[in-house]
């Protein structure tokens, strides 16, 4: 199974380290990236989930309605792009309940899905399942199975579909699925390494398992995108690299592979017959 989702961001919101958050007055991108997505699912007939920022459904609404015209299914991104790591309980309750309701409110559908920036529940913020449940979301997109440089959950255990328990609330666990390479946990499927292996590499990797999950942005095909130079050198290269062989690959990829997204890997999957997680 593999399952394709976009996380609708602009190119600024990536930026994590300065907690610039006064995009109000950056450069806007989003329509014309949100556009061509939306383009290449039309001509295959191929639906999608989209993680969309409140902020964006908020300022720029009709990027985030003609997702919803199309018949994409639409999540959660937070409102801000800010790492869980960054809130408290109360925090997370009121930044998530502000973006659903935007997203809601544009999109005109039920928002029941949920990815965090660059994956960050941890073993040390679980109560965000918590606040997830209390605002009726169904699906999670948030786990990273191992060790990284925002997160990570080594003790999810291996990145397939599972049941999580916390605390009696249950969720649809859709996690991220690194490759094992040269001893590391590797995203082969979204963001930076996809943009950076050759497609050969990807095609291999996916072939290997039964389980995929992609996690495209609008920015990842836009190599006209300003460049972010007050960024530490590292993360502005993995920000630029490979931006312009980035949209072609993706679209072999389209063609190369069947993905579905949530809700019909949702209906897919024998639930019954998977382990459930307790956190």
């Amino acid at each position: 199974m593999r399952i394709l989702t976009f996380d609708i961001e602009d190119w600024y919101c990536h930026d994590c380290e300065s907690g610039d958050k006064n995009w109000a007055s950056k450069e806007v991108r989003i329509y014309e990236g949100v556009d061509k997505i939306l383009d290449s699912l039309e001509k295959r007939n191929q639906k999608a989930t989209f993680f969309v920022l409140g902020w964006l459904a908020e300022n720029h609404p009709q990027a985030i309605r003609k997702i919803a015209e199309a018949g994409h299914q639409i999540g959660c991104h937070t409102y801000q792009h800010e790492l869980l790591t960054n809130f408290d309980r109360k925090q997370l309750y009121d930044d998530l309940y502000k973006a659903k309701n935007e997203i809601e409110q544009v999109a005109g559908k039920e928002v029941n899905a949920f990815r965090a920036p660059a994956f960050s529940i941890t073993e040390h913020n679980l109560f965000a399942f918590d606040v997830l449940a209390e605002l009726s979301f169904k699906y999670d997109c948030s786990l990273f199975p191992a060790e990284r440089e925002y997160g990570g959950m080594p003790s999810y255990g291996i990145g397939e579909p599972r049941i999580i328990d916390h605390e009696g609330y249950l969720f649809k666990e859709f996690p991220i699925n690194p490759a094992d390479i040269m001893g590391r946990k590797i995203v082969f499927s979204g963001g930076g390494y996809f943009r950076l292996f050759p497609y050969a590499m990807i095609k291999y990797l996916t072939k290997q398992q039964n389980y995929t999950m992609t996690y495209f942005h609008p920015s990842d095909f836009d190599p006209g995108q300003p460049d972010m130079k007050h960024l530490p050198l590292l993360r502005r290269w993995k920000n630029r690299v490979g931006l312009k062989g980035a949209f072609a690959k993706y679209e072999k990829y389209l063609s190369d592979f069947e993905f579905v997204n949530l809700e019909q890997a949702d209906k897919i999957i024998d639930w019954q017959a998977n382990d459930v997680v307790k956190l």
